[in-house]
């Protein structure tokens, strides 16, 4: 019989907090017939998130194309859908149960190549663009071309999208942690990431690339376009790479934040010497589309060698799926004025952007209420990073321990906090260790993607749950 201990050990190192026991528990708790809320993961759907008709009257036609010739078809779809279903139709005729090119269809490409143009004004080859499945697969994808080994560094942010460190331990790599500045809301400072890059390489681990979220995931702050340029110079200074996840940036609430993408800021630098890998995906957004997996990588200022390995490491799944690449399509071609859809898809779009700009407010606004939390407003993206404040355990000195020791005692401090609100309210969150977190803090994060009638409820549900659990810990007696 297989053991644990007969596992590939850089798979038992990889840990998912978004999806892990807290997460298990909650499961346990529906199948009983409690009433979960999962704010544990960006999945809009799951929080009933309406689709956006448009592309999923558009896949509808595309995986059923004898629609197109029914006599109800008029009277279901507009005349737009029904058009570009058949230019689809005609592009790949093999429809979505055949495999395209390893780096997909060569149309979607284009178009996805005249969105990053469009968008920043700068020029852009859809040759370098591989659609994936989600962006997830995008940054697997690159960080297994790029690690060779455990001397081999990725430096990632802390708090981190866990993905990254789960997925450069499952390479055998090493993670290369730079703090962001949560009293600065949370940005990132040149002293920082020279500070990380400088003692992984005392320690033996050179860092090969730098992975930054943009709009940020666990913490919704958007970079200004001078915290860009000042990465770019320091990805130039030690040869690096730069990963880009920009899967939220039509995510931006805040009236003085604006996205701006890092091809921008590179070009506008004229560096041609940093190699830059960017992340889109269908899953956030506003389109919300998490389980059709559709997703893009862009790379620039690569050799081709390089780029044809890319390729190559593609083709061994063979391709991304069909319906994610369509679903790719709109998210880079939506209907355009004059289209007869285009007022639908536009009124949609606006209504969900708004809607979660109201829910990060309303979020923000209740915990700031709640005595012992504390939260820097999100700016963008779908999350808030609330800071927890409890009461010191009776008997531990936190101050004598190691610094391994303390983390593992915070992280069973935040974990334990998580596991007692799913129990007591329901409510599903992920505890700050699972994102990594300054030594002597503790945090959870908790998405805003519930309806917001919901919103102000849970607030006032971690209110009461909160002053219940300090008053316990309060209450404790020593331990021996």
């Amino acid at each position: 019989m297989l053991q644990r201990k007969d596992l590939n050990p850089n798979a038992l190192r990889a840990q998912y907090a978004v999806r892990g026991p807290i997460v298990d528990r909650a499961q346990q708790l529906e199948a009983q017939g409690r009433r979960i809320v999962y704010c544990n993961i960006g999945n809009p759907q799951a929080l009933r998130q309406k689709p956006v008709t448009y592309l999923r009257q558009l896949l509808s036609l595309v995986e059923y194309p004898p629609l197109l010739d029914a006599p109800e078809v008029a009277k279901l779809y507009p005349p737009d859908v029904v058009a570009r279903a058949r230019r689809l139709l005609e592009q790949h005729p093999p429809g979505t149960g055949a495999y395209t090119q390893s780096a997909g269809l060569g149309f979607v490409r284009e178009a996805v190549a005249a969105f990053i143009a469009r968008r920043d004004g700068i020029p852009t080859d859809p040759k370098r663009v591989l659609l994936t499945d989600g962006a997830s697969k995008g940054i697997d994808l690159v960080l297994q071309a790029l690690v060779q080994g455990p001397a081999t560094g990725i430096m990632v942010p802390v708090p981190q999208y866990p993905l990254y460190s789960a997925t450069v331990a499952r390479y055998g790599g090493a993670r290369v942690d730079y703090a962001l500045d949560e009293a600065a809301g949370w940005q990132l400072t040149e002293g920082e990431l020279e500070r990380a890059a400088g003692e992984a390489i005392r320690h033996g681990v050179r860092p090969v690339a730098i992975a930054v979220i943009n709009p940020g995931n666990p913490t919704g702050a958007v970079l200004r376009p001078e915290t860009i340029a000042m990465v770019a110079r320091f990805a130039r200074r030690h040869g690096l790479a730069i990963l880009a996840d920009e899967v939220y940036q039509d995510n931006v609430y805040a009236p003085d934040a604006r996205f701006v993408s890092f091809a921008r800021v590179l070009h506008d630098l004229n560096e041609r010497d940093v190699s830059l890998f960017s992340f889109h995906s269908v899953s956030k957004g506003y389109l919300g589309e998490c389980g059709h997996r559709g997703g893009y990588l862009e790379h620039r200022n690569l050799a081709e060698d390089v780029a044809q390995e890319l390729t190559k490491l593609q083709s061994i799944s063979l391709c991304s799926n069909i319906p994610g690449q369509i679903a790719v399509h709109v998210m880079v071609a939506p209907p355009q004025p004059g289209e007869p859809s285009h007022a639908s898809y536009t009124a949609e779009r606006a209504a969900i952007l708004d809607g979660l700009k109201a829910k990060a407010e309303i979020l923000a606004k209740g915990v700031r209420g709640i005595p012992g939390m504390s939260l820097v407003e999100p700016q963008g993206a779908m999350y808030a990073f609330v800071r927890l404040e409890l009461p010191p355990e009776p008997g531990t000195d936190v101050e004598s321990m190691t610094p391994e020791r303390r983390r593992e005692h915070e992280s069973k401090r935040d974990s334990a906090w998580c596991l007692a609100l799913l129990e007591e309210t329901g409510i599903c969150v992920v505890p700050g260790s699972g994102f990594g977190q300054a030594p002597g803090t503790l945090h959870f994060r908790t998405t805003f993607l519930p309806p917001r009638e919901e919103i102000e409820g849970l607030v006032a549900r971690l209110r009461d749950f909160h002053a219940r659990y300090v008053q316990r810990l309060s209450a404790a007696p020593a331990r021996p």
